[in-house]
């Protein structure tokens, strides 16, 4: 029963409650891209013994970041896991499940990758925990049929399921970023890892006072506007062509991140990405795609410290009946679920303003800023007061139209 604190997955809340120390405890990660979960969860003892990622830029990053780690490039041919793997961490391909993908649903060529997760947990008598890190829009994509898709297949392996989405500003970083954890495990109850803490949404910053990121490659249907933040970053596109985010400063002048401000704002240390480089036939503007498609180190690491001391679940959970729009947080096991009263904020880290933040950041060029003053013109966007003034006076300084 929820909130009781009665066995869960075969174990009680009160067993749960008091942890287990992880150090030297083995996992895996699938689809690691440039280690993200890996780096974070490392940082709370557990031990990577294998990484599966079919990207070159990214197999560069992560045999010299992580070169003690055996690296397989194709989950498809991947036969097994190792021997004693206790948790596996999956951050599946999201191109299939994002607003800025196509959308194609669950059984997507890339998405529907994740049932190859299912078949390596199903080989064996399952990992103790598996992790799955993916975007919110998974939530409402085909009415939530990946949703549906994922917790029946967990439902059928016999894992008790658990998903929170978590913003990554939660833990400091000045970038509006949500993502959705799910953790599962077939002998421990994962609601003390990620419904243990709830702190709650907090304002981070004053538009009129402090910076505010937007995408200047937008301008007709969206903007991504974002208060002391900036909006989510992208992976770019398939070409290896970046798409960073522009800033506004109090000052007025519009400045875009550098790589390495964008690797930071993945909490990841300047340069993670540069052996991407090193990769024949890798773009510089490749190392955006990676960053933009990684997981958030300290969200990560928030989980790996909660993984090594539960705490007692929020209480108050309601049953989820069948089609029922997915919230933003649930669990549930053998065909039962049940939504569960939290926020995307589970700690309020201290926060890093982002006027303090960008260290790499250079003048939005004056045909980027033209190009977008043009965008805005064509669609009926509705602009925060003095924002189109702020974007045309950086135009004239940067030489205007003619420029």
């Amino acid at each position: 029963m929820p909130g009781t604190g009665r066995d869960v997955g075969g174990v009680s809340t009160e067993d749960a409650r008091k942890g287990r120390a992880v150090t030297g405890a083995r996992m895996v990660g699938l689809f690691a891209g440039i280690g993200g979960l890996e780096l974070g969860l490392g940082r709370n003892g557990w031990q990577t013994e294998l990484l599966c990622e079919i990207d070159p830029g990214a197999q560069g990053v992560l045999a010299a970041r992580f070169p003690d780690v055996a690296l397989h490039s194709d989950i498809t041919s991947l036969r097994a896991l190792p021997a004693g793997t206790e948790l596996v961490a999956a951050g599946f391909p999201c191109q299939d499940l994002s607003q800025a993908g196509r959308t194609a649903g669950i059984t997507g060529k890339r998405s529907g990758l994740v049932d190859e997760v299912f078949r390596l947990v199903r080989r064996k008598r399952g990992p103790r925990w598996l992790l799955i890190e993916n975007v919110p829009f998974m939530l409402q994509l085909g009415r939530g049929a990946a949703m549906r898709h994922i917790t029946a297949a967990l439902d059928e392996l016999g894992y008790t399921w658990a998903y929170r989405v978590v913003d990554a500003r939660a833990f400091g970083l000045p970038q509006r970023r949500q993502r959705v954890l799910m953790l599962a495990s077939r002998t421990e109850d994962p609601r003390g890892v990620l419904f243990g803490d709830d702190a709650g949404a907090r304002i981070v910053g004053d538009a009129d006072r402090d910076p505010c990121g937007f995408y200047w490659t937008e301008g007709v249907r969206g903007l991504g506007w974002a208060v002391n933040a900036v909006p989510t970053l992208k992976g770019g596109s398939a070409l290896g062509i970046a798409s960073p985010p522009a800033v506004r400063l109090p000052s007025g002048e519009i400045v875009t991140p550098g790589l390495v401000d964008v690797e930071r704002l993945q909490g990841f240390d300047p340069g993670w990405t540069a052996p991407a480089a090193d990769v024949p036939g890798i773009r510089q503007g490749h190392r955006w795609k990676l960053v933009g498609n990684a997981v958030s180190v300290r969200m990560a690491d928030w989980v790996g410290a909660r993984l090594a001391a539960p705490l007692d679940p929020i209480p108050g959970d309601q049953p989820l009946p069948p089609g029922t729009p997915w919230p933003v947080a649930a669990w549930g096991r053998a065909g039962s679920a049940y939504r569960v009263p939290v926020s995307t904020w589970p700690v309020h880290e201290p926060y890093e303003d982002l006027r303090n933040f960008l260290t790499d950041s250079r003048l939005l060029s004056a045909r980027a800023t033209a190009g977008f003053l043009r965008r805005t013109g064509m669609g009926s966007l509705r602009f925060p007061p003095g924002f189109l003034d702020d974007v045309e006076s950086h135009l004239d300084r940067m030489g205007g139209w003619a420029a």
